[in-house]
């Protein structure tokens, strides 16, 4: 096991999100002292060598209890507004130095369908701390939005079956993350991340169904009747932003990017690696 050092404490911000748990695994791994901040730490089942810590974004006191003694912080948002985050950083500038930020392709435009991200980058680096942006394109895990109807049917209806996305496994978001939390050289950089091919909705729900082993279809379905879902969960504004891009992507398809390979030295995970990671979370009825 390696050798922790109390100095170099790193703090992990949405450490029970997606990214933020393969960021504390990896960390650890690396050797780190790690302090994750969860809302609620009797519940977010965080490996036992992480100090997990109380901690909410729209409470800055808990945020500047739980930087007390960090040097690095991994910064995962979970708002559609910056409207708060000034104060976190605030809270976050006594003790830490650098801001790892996980952002998103996209984010250098400040109208488009993540300005929230441009307008956190902005306020970022305008915050006086060393900070690296990390723009990845579409999430793998997001596709966990379809294991309900996949645990039920063997069809996934959704809109623009033919949209083209260079899905990025969690854990090579992670990687670049802890490269750039326990490195040199990083501050001031953008990554842009993306995983090493581009495969359309339909050849997505084809690699899932490969790895659970059920032959899987793809229907489409109206772009309102997904509006009408994404409102149970999103901003209008956000859910027609996310349908305009999806749409954009059946005849521009998302780039290809060598941020992974040029951050850590190896090739992204395909969509199909981590269909195979996440066979259980199609079958099962916990997702995530």
């Amino acid at each position: 096991m390696p050798q922790r050092n109390s100095a170099d404490a790193v703090l992990v911000i949405g450490a029970t999100g997606n990214v933020g748990r393969q960021v504390v695994h990896q960390l650890l791994e690396a050797g780190a002292t790690v302090r994750a901040m969860a809302r609620n730490p009797n519940t977010a089942a965080l490996p036992g060598d992480a100090e997990v810590v109380a901690g909410d974004l729209t409470d800055p006191a808990t945020v500047a209890a739980a930087a007390k003694g960090t040097r690095a912080a991994f910064l995962a948002w979970p708002f559609f507004t910056g409207e708060a985050a000034p104060a976190v950083l605030e809270a976050l500038r006594p003790d830490v130095r650098h801001v790892v930020y996980l952002s998103s392709a996209g984010a250098d435009e400040a109208d488009g369908p993540v300005g929230f991200h441009y307008e956190l980058e902005q306020q970022i680096t305008h915050s006086g701390l060393e900070w690296t942006f990390l723009r990845p394109s579409g999430f793998a895990t997001n596709t966990l939005g379809w294991a309900d109807q996949i645990r039920q049917a063997d069809v996934v209806r959704w809109p623009y079956g033919k949209a083209s996305r260079s899905l990025i496994h969690e854990s090579d978001i992670a990687a670049v993350a802890t490269a750039a939390l326990t490195g040199q050289g990083h501050a001031g950089k953008v990554y842009d991340l993306s995983g090493p091919e581009q495969l359309t909705q339909i050849e997505q729900v084809d690699a899932i169904g490969a790895a659970i082993g059920r032959k899987l279809h793809y229907e489409d379905v109206s772009r309102e009747r997904a509006r009408r879902e994404l409102l149970a969960e999103w901003p209008d504004e956000f859910a027609e932003g996310a349908l305009d891009a999806w749409a954009e992507l059946v005849t521009a398809p998302e780039p290809i990017t060598t941020g992974v390979r040029d951050v850590i030295g190896r090739p992204p995970r395909t969509f199909r690696e981590w269909a195979v990671d996440h066979a259980e979370d199609f079958r099962s009825e916990r997702v995530g």
